[in-house]
């Protein structure tokens, strides 16, 4: 059966060389007559998975000297609570920009923990751009500074980093390793494994270590960042094959030429989809042209009437995955780093027969 197109959020499409190379080693990883599902997190052998996977993530992101790298479960979501649980050090404020419904579910969140202000918010405008910066207004008393640098939902991305006198926390999920980061801008960055990293079940947190060791009393053992990086992630059995597949991920990135080509290939894909979007009077984007995510793209039908025989059709060519989210409605093209061109191709080459038969 040929491969579909997966327009999916996430869980996500992956690269085929990974999915190949995780098939060719399902049964007998290197020699070991094993799968690396049935390893031991205490072997050798998944040590050294980790290990690699952690230098090769540390090499794409070019991560200084002084940052913890962590290997989580629990999703982003969890760390909506673990971040607070952690950072706020002894203080009692958190600011927060919210520009999506993952940004306002994070704030939401953190309030259980301390006072939470908002220091700049888009929706006044449905969520629809993301803030500039000198509309926020942020508390220098503050512990952290958390904002959402791409709304999966909304499509919204932040191709800038926010000034911070405080401490910048980002959840990255939808967009990580799609650019090249300065990290040394941030004291903590979280991103979810199943959107541009790997298979669902694995969180990725980069933390600035001077920012390690201030968990609130009664946080739990494996919530506590200091805790978890002295036993390397592996506090409790971590999410091991999560890991190996993500690892992979991060060899594939590395032999395309890392992420400032695969940065090129992004907007190249974006661009395609969104001069589209421009050109048309039956479709529609709803986000600032300076703020547009490009591994999210949402738009709309002149006719919502039409939206089922849209991805009906989409369907019946092989493209899944591209209704919106229940919150907005309307459609959504996800298109991580292993969306192919040759994807997005197809989409708007339908797009175009779409409204030329019903325009």
């Amino acid at each position: 059966m040929a491969r579909i197109i997966n327009f999916s959020a996430g869980p996500a499409v992956l690269p085929e060389e990974v999915l190949a190379r995780a098939g060719d080693e399902m049964l007998d990883w290197r020699g070991t007559g094993m799968c690396v599902m049935e390893m031991s997190h205490r072997g050798k052998e998944f040590i050294s998975i980790a290990a690699e996977a952690e230098k090769d993530l540390r090499e794409l992101l070019a991560i200084p000297a002084g940052y913890k790298v962590l290997f989580l479960q629990g999703g982003a979501t969890l760390q909506f609570a673990q971040i607070p649980m952690n950072l706020l050090g002894g203080k009692s404020k958190a600011d927060y920009v919210v520009t999506g419904e993952w940004s306002k579910k994070a704030a939401k969140e953190a309030q259980a923990y301390c006072d939470v202000h908002i220091a700049a918010s888009s929706e006044d405008k449905g969520f629809t751009y993301f803030p500039p910066q000198e509309a926020f207004k942020a508390r220098s008393d503050a512990a952290y500074l958390h904002y959402c640098s791409n709304e999966t939902i909304g499509g919204v991305e932040a191709h800038w980093i926010p000034k911070s006198d405080i401490p910048l926390v980002a959840d990255a999920s939808s967009h990580i390793l799609s650019r090249p980061l300065e990290v040394s801008k941030f004291g903590l960055i979280y991103a979810g494994a199943q959107k541009n990293i790997g298979p669902a079940g694995l969180t990725i947190v980069i933390v600035r270590d001077e920012l390690v060791g201030k968990a609130a009393k009664g946080t739990p053992s494996v919530m506590d960042y200091k805790q978890q990086a002295a036993a390397d992630s592996m506090l409790n059995t971590p999410a091991t094959y999560s890991i190996y597949v993500a690892g992979l991920v991060f060899k594939w990135l590395k032999q395309l030429g890392g992420l400032a080509e695969i940065e090129k290939r992004n907007v190249a894909k974006a661009k395609l989809l969104y001069d589209f979007l421009d050109g048309s009077s039956f479709f529609k984007n709803p986000v600032s042209k300076n703020d547009r995510s490009r591994m999210n793209v949402p738009f709309t039908l002149r006719d919502p009437k039409l939206d089922d025989e849209f991805l009906k059709g989409a369907e019946k060519q092989g493209m899944v995955q591209l209704k919106g989210h229940r919150s907005v409605g309307g459609m959504r093209a996800s298109i991580y780093n292993a969306m192919p061109l040759a994807g997005v191709q197809q989409l708007v080459a339908y797009m175009k027969e779409f409204e030329a038969k019903h325009g």
